[in-house]
């Protein structure tokens, strides 16, 4: 189907295979999604129990605080990779989609740059046992403002696939021919359940890094704290997949195209659509396990299968992208002129990257490894 908002041919083709571009766009998106969910939904969830909880919840709400300066630089840092992947394996609808939402789209600098000193405001109060009205407020903004940026991205990247809204959306807010850049994907059936899911399926990674940290982090607290913890984390992953199954039925059954979904039910697709689905019961599970007595090796299977649950969504994902783009782009049919200089430093640093942070977490770790008197 053609269309005149589509962007042109790259005369330069892609710079590497497409199995390439998706592969990393897939893998860097999950990567992303960790640290992510963490802010989206882990954020607001800590600045709940500080301000309603008793002890241990109040403990457990610190301590996630003091690592969020370092968790939302890991995900603006791990962010960059599928995005970059999506600008050029998909650019034809990415820019004529984000130069709809320009304003929109440019804001997230602002809200971002915001919300990170919001969550360093709070957690100097929190370090310095003086969270004064100013520096609260400070945590409440920058949680009001991660959900507002999730709220731009899924108008971006539910536009790029509504091409047939594009028209009435350039007329409605074109001046004189020219994009405002004021329109927004609010029209779009499955912009709304799409973005509640991610805010449940935010609140089962929140879950099993409670677990994780409390595994691997929380060698100096106290059992009864641990405890609480674990217990904690089974009724928040609870919650996140009930909240996840409500709005993904919403999503998959009343808000995506007939064509869509009949290929996401069909063979052999409906065996990652079932995977995709069930996969958050894995985790559970083992959250469940984990009340009975956390140890470290059950909380290294907690964490990974909540990454297993995230890259499923990922993949599951990239095949409805294809799905719904399919009338009008086929990425798969460009023409390919691998570039291997910068194919080659790009594996280089993204290897060396992920190392890196593989080490600090080690790191950490060892510090934690003395426990707490009684």
């Amino acid at each position: 189907m053609d269309t005149p908002f589509i962007g042109p041919d790259n005369a330069l083709g892609y710079p590497a295979p497409y199995w390439f571009l998706v592969f990393f766009k897939v893998l860097g998106f999950a990567l992303h999604m960790v640290p992510m969910n963490l802010w989206y939904a882990g954020l607001i969830t800590m600045l709940l129990l500080r301000w309603f909880g008793g002890e241990h919840a109040k403990r457990l709400g610190a301590r996630v605080m003091n690592a969020m300066p370092v968790i939302v630089a890991y995900g603006v840092n791990l962010g960059i990779v599928p995005l970059l992947f999506t600008q050029v394996a998909y650019y034809k609808v990415f820019y004529p989609a984000t130069i709809l939402i320009a304003w929109a789209w440019f804001s997230i600098i602002v809200l971002l740059t915001l919300a990170y000193y919001g969550v360093y405001l709070y957690v100097i109060g929190l370090r310095q046992d003086r969270l004064t009205p100013i520096k609260r407020a400070a945590g409440w903004v920058a949680a009001l403002l991660f959900m507002v940026i999730g709220f731009v991205f899924a108008n971006n990247f539910s536009l790029m696939t509504n091409v047939g809204a594009w028209a009435g959306l350039w007329s409605a807010t074109s001046v004189g021919g020219a994009a405002t850049g004021t329109a927004l994907n609010t029209g779009d059936s499955s912009l709304w359940p799409r973005w509640l899911m991610m805010f449940g399926l935010a609140l089962t990674t929140t879950a099993a890094y409670v677990v994780v940290d409390t595994g691997f982090f929380a060698g100096k607290e106290r059992d009864e704290y641990k405890r609480w913890a674990v217990n904690f984390a089974f009724w928040l992953y609870s919650l996140g997949i009930a909240w996840l199954a409500l709005t993904g039925s919403w999503y998959i059954f009343a808000a995506l195209k007939s064509e869509v979904r009949a290929d996401l039910l069909a063979m052999p697709t409906l065996v990652l659509t079932a995977l995709t689905a069930l996969g958050p019961g894995l985790p559970w599970l083992l959250v469940l396990f984990a009340r009975k007595g956390l140890g470290r090796g059950l909380a290294l299977l907690a964490g990974l299968a909540q990454f297993g649950v995230l890259a499923l969504n990922a993949i599951s994902r990239q095949i409805v992208q294809n799905a719904e783009l399919a009338p009008y782009l086929d990425v798969t049919a460009g023409r390919v002129n691998v570039q291997w200089s910068p194919l080659i430093l790009f594996l280089v640093l993204f290897v060396a990257g992920l190392g890196v942070v593989a080490w600090m977490v080690v790191q950490v770790v060892k510090a934690n490894r003395q426990p707490a008197a009684g």
